[in-house]
């Protein structure tokens, strides 16, 4: 393998990091678990698991891979010899989630296109079920392929390989346009909103604090859910990432601004998707509270019947809406790429047009499965597993490994080292006692409801559930004790 390459900036870098983070979850998966969980009263555990452990893990992470100047896999073997499995694990994650999050990316390519005919008609329900994905009721239809999602993932594929053609060189120029392009639909679709009639009823749901949703757990397990899932901790990327940074690069204060900027582009997004929401009730006659019933439906079901009611503008804001959500996409997506393809480069020292290749190929071919009439079942149950376990279980060791074997006191000393501004002892506290404690709850409440009953649509049993959910677990956890055996090729 080649000297290792550097971003050609810090802004390069920061961009990067916070094009990562920044993603889908941040214009509907926010908003929506906002929705169901008591609206602004949600904001308030969301900001507590930011401080508590999503900073907390996004310094170790940044820390673990600017130290040792490598992947996840082969700094976390550098930390502690017998834990590069956790790192294998980590791009396991990601490349679990990345295999089905392009599929959602060819959903916006398609919706794109359709945006400037409306084309999802009236009854955007039935379009996106039946028409668009062809759902079928039996989750054995995969081999039912459907042609336009299938096109879709192509042809996110070709830019994700575009985007990472030159590794950190090629990323590090396409972010300067993917980065900015969504904030900016995003600026627009804010004012747009809030000057249509109704708005003030979305912003007030949004804002209005239920504060009786606090006392319970799930709401707080959801806003750490949320904070993990968003910020791209867990997935081996911010490892990777910082790798790429030169010596004598700041670690805290680059933590603190891609985990800021991820979570105040969270907060405007809800402004635009509330004030949509509350104009869309005006219209319709139905309160803000029912108007809708799942992330995917606000992005492919309700957001095009709001677009529907815009008159002459249509089409173009359709347009945007697409754009800025495949552009939010893409940077995570070819992060998670990214972050696997690393761990390869780094132990066996393989050329990153090959591994890119090869690995956006399995994750294809994989991802080609979710499109067929039985593929949202399927995803959505890898989705809930990656989420609340597969990503849940490598903060938790991560958090051991650092903590405990490690010792977070050198890892915060060399941060310090680096960065402008140092963090104190709370920081050890977090790794070592907070943050795995509600990693910990988290993961007992998520096991005790898997046991009360499956997961998945309600024709689903615990064969879907466990062939699509703890099958897919068990195999990362294998396939990860095997690569961490695998034979090196010379020195990484």
């Amino acid at each position: 393998m080649a000297e290792r390459e550097y971003w050609p900036s810090r802004t390069s870098f920061v961009l990067a990091a916070i094009g990562s983070a920044i993603g889908l979850g941040n214009v509907w998966r926010f908003p929506y678990i906002c929705y169901t969980n008591g609206g602004g009263a949600f904001i308030i555990p969301y900001l507590v698991a930011l401080l508590t452990a999503g900073i907390p893990l996004m310094i170790l992470e940044m820390g673990l891979g600017h130290k040792f100047s490598a992947s996840a896999p082969i700094a976390m073997k550098r930390a502690v010899k017998r834990s590069e499995w956790i790192g294998w694990l980590a791009c396991g994650v990601g490349f679990a989630i990345v295999a089905y999050y392009t599929v959602i990316m060819g959903w916006c390519v398609n919706y794109f296109g359709y945006s400037f005919s409306l084309a999802w008609g009236l009854n955007t329900e039935s379009f996106f079920y039946n028409d668009f994905l062809q759902t079928s009721q039996n989750l054995k239809d995969v081999f039912s392929f459907n042609g336009p999602v299938l096109l879709g993932l192509l042809i996110s594929w070709v830019l994700i390989i575009l985007c990472i053609w030159k590794g950190a060189k090629s990323v590090g120029k396409v972010v300067y346009l993917t980065v900015p392009l969504p904030w900016l639909c995003l600026v627009i679709f804010v004012i747009k909103g809030l000057s249509l009639p109704g708005a003030e009823d979305g912003i007030a749901y949004y804002l209005t604090p239920n504060f009786k949703v606090l006392s319970d757990p799930k709401v707080w397990l959801a806003a750490y859910g949320q904070v993990f899932f968003s910020l791209s901790v867990g997935f081996g990327v911010m490892i990777a990432y910082a790798s790429f940074l030169p010596k004598r690069s700041d670690i805290v204060n680059n933590a603190f601004i891609v985990s800021l900027a991820n979570n105040g582009t969270a907060f405007l997004g809800g402004f635009a998707v509330f004030s949509t929401l509350g104009y869309y009730a005006h219209q319709t006659g139905v309160p803000v509270e029912s108007v809708v019933d799942s992330g995917f439906g606000l992005a492919f079901i309700t957001y095009p019947s709001i677009i529907n009611h815009l008159g002459r503008i249509a089409p173009i804001m359709g347009a945007l809406f697409f754009i800025m959500l495949l552009t939010l996409a893409i940077d995570s997506a070819f992060s998670l790429v990214e972050g696997v393809a690393a761990g390869f480069m780094d132990k066996w020292r393989a050329r990153r047009l090959r591994v890119n290749f090869g690995v956006s190929l399995i994750a294809l071919l994989i991802g080609a499965t979710y499109t067929t009439r039985a593929g949202l079942y399927w995803l959505d149950i890898v989705d809930h597993f990656m989420n609340n376990f597969g990503l849940i279980v490598v903060c938790l060791l991560e958090c051991i490994v650092i903590g405990y074997f490690y010792g977070t006191r050198k890892l915060r000393e060399y941060v310090n080292s680096e960065s402008e501004v140092s963090v104190g002892m709370w920081w050890d506290i977090m790794i070592m006692f907070v943050t795995p404690a509600a990693l910990v709850y988290f993961l007992v409440v998520e096991i005790r409801d898997r046991i009360a009953g499956p997961y998945g649509a309600p024709m689903a049993g615990r064969w879907a559930e466990f062939i699509g959910g703890w099958a897919v677990i068990a195999l990362l956890v294998i396939v990860s004790l095997a690569l961490m055996r695998a034979k090196e090729r010379g020195t990484a």
